[in-house]
């Protein structure tokens, strides 16, 4: 039982110094040095292609695809035709009113020859008049209605789409046709309006589309929209493309508007930094400073003051290191 009792209280010695010697240990850390480079302030966004001018065709009217002119990619002219209706129905009630209209003018006519032989009265011949001019505007505005059925060009341009098939249904508010210009172009994007105050007309961006991952590709900051989208809290912005963008219509991209830049600046990388603090490394210890930072960009946080330059501070940063903890080196990363 002695025996037992001595083996067990030098276990837990043994244990108990190896783990006193363990948090003795200095915690192992890699670090960085501060680099000279450019910072952006960036702003993100994310939008679509479109042209500059351009509008869509859709129905007014719910009816049969009679015709279409199969023109996608042709060039039109205003008021060109570029989809049929079914308008049988519609026609055939115009035919209606114009034989009411028919037997109307001829009563009006039968009363005012009777009213100038003192035969009929004037309040006849006065209702007659009236019964005429109503259905001549039933008419008129039944004309008016066979147009809806004839979907026409709003203006010169390009059929850039055409959707729908002869003999399919068009739905109220379907767009069947997109008409304007191939060129320029546009990136038609969403900014939120808490970035919206530091973007300015002008401005560069750079462009990032699933096609042409390896170009470079620009823009520039066209006009704001003066009234947001209370909704989605967002502003819509548009940027000028050149005119040898590869981009094409309805692409989807990825926009970086750039704010500001700094050139040849202090850079510290973005892991290593807490809020405005960071860990160097002296003598051994890890000693936490706190820094002013300027730009916070994609390359790294801008340093303004707070580290000397050659500094070696810790990255990434050590979020349960004490302050003037022990640590040892284990990694100098390249920068």
């Amino acid at each position: 039982m002695r025996l037992t009792r001595w083996i067990i209280g030098i276990a837990l010695v043994a244990a108990a110094g190896f783990i006193a010697w363990y948090l003795w240990q200095p915690a192992k850390v890699s670090v960085v040095t501060l680099r000279h480079g450019d910072a952006a302030e960036i702003v993100y966004a994310s939008g679509s292609v479109e042209p500059r001018t351009w509008a869509k065709v859709a129905p007014v009217v719910r009816e049969r695809i009679v015709w279409q002119c199969n023109c996608e990619g042709a060039r039109v002219a205003q008021g060109d035709v570029l989809a049929r209706l079914d308008d049988s129905e519609a026609r055939a009630a115009l035919g209606e009113l114009e034989a009411r209209q028919s037997l109307a003018s001829e009563e009006f006519r039968r009363l005012s020859v009777l009213a100038e032989r003192n035969a009929a009265s004037q309040q006849a011949l006065d209702r007659a008049q009236s019964e005429l001019g109503q259905i001549e505007a039933l008419v008129v505005g039944q004309k008016a209605r066979l147009e809806t059925y004839i979907l026409r060009a709003p203006s010169a341009g390009v059929v850039l789409r055409q959707d729908g098939e002869v003999g399919e249904v068009a739905e109220l508010g379907t767009m069947l046709f997109w008409v304007g210009e191939p060129k320029p172009l546009l990136v038609v994007a969403e900014v939120n309006e808490e970035d919206i105050p530091r973007v300015e007309v002008g401005q560069r961006a750079l462009l990032k589309a699933d096609a042409f991952l390896q170009e470079n590709l620009e823009a520039v900051v066209d006009s704001i929209t003066p009234k947001g989208d209370p909704v989605t809290k967002t502003y819509r912005v548009r940027f000028r493309l050149p005119d040898n963008t590869p981009l094409r219509i309805g692409m989807s991209t990825d926009v970086n508007i750039i704010i500001r830049v700094s050139k040849n600046a202090l850079l510290v990388p973005s892991v290593a930094i807490q809020g405005n603090k960071v860990f160097t490394v002296e003598g051994g210890k890890a000693l936490r400073r706190e820094i002013r930072t300027g730009i916070r960009g994609t390359n790294g946080v801008e340093v303004l003051s707070g580290v000397d330059e050659k500094a070696r501070i810790i990255s990434p940063y050590p979020a349960d290191l004490a302050d003037e903890g022990r640590v040892s080196v284990a990694a100098a990363q390249e920068r």
